[in-house]
């Protein structure tokens, strides 16, 4: 059941993903697409529900700023929402913050070139490369944003309140 606390945190949380492409669009959708708002869904580690808002935020960003249609909004929403997903796995495994790099990295890199590749004619591989190369940065201030939230003891026990 969604909360008032839960949907608060969910609307913040995919309006500042709203803001940050927006304020980053320059670099989130060019050759190297360096999607700084991606780092965000890290935050599905110490909040589980954010795994639909974070979907929501990726398809309303394309859809604002993308401008590549319908498989594009449909395709970032899966990616967002297959990324936190296994971002709450890493957590239910009990494997540390830093691992969230890893889906923040790999599923973009290798899902967000099925659909992008026949749309623009670049080769899948080629955009793998470079969105592999893109992602890095967002990967790395994913896990470092969650393992600073994980680390502090009122977070802790407000994550402990919501969950």
């Amino acid at each position: 059941m969604m909360t008032t606390r839960k949907l608060t945190i969910s609307a913040m949380v995919v309006a500042l993903y709203i803001v940050l492409i927006y304020v980053t669009q320059g670099i989130s959708f060019g050759a190297y697409q360096i999607r700084i708002a991606t780092s965000l869904y890290a935050l599905a580690y110490a909040f589980p529900f954010l795994i639909i808002p974070m979907g929501i935020g990726n398809l309303i960003s394309n859809l604002l700023f993308g401008g590549l249609g319908i498989l594009d909004m449909v395709g970032g929403f899966g990616v967002g929402v297959l990324t936190t997903s296994l971002i709450v796995l890493m957590r239910r495994f009990d494997l540390t913050a830093w691992w969230v790099a890893l889906p923040i990295i790999l599923v973009p890199a290798l899902c967000v070139p099925l659909w992008l590749s026949p749309l623009i004619g670049v080769p899948y591989w080629a955009l793998v490369i470079n969105l592999l190369v893109g992602q890095t940065i967002p990967g790395i201030v994913g896990a470092t944003l969650v393992k600073a939230l994980v680390s502090r003891r009122s977070m802790v026990a407000f994550m402990g309140n919501i969950k």
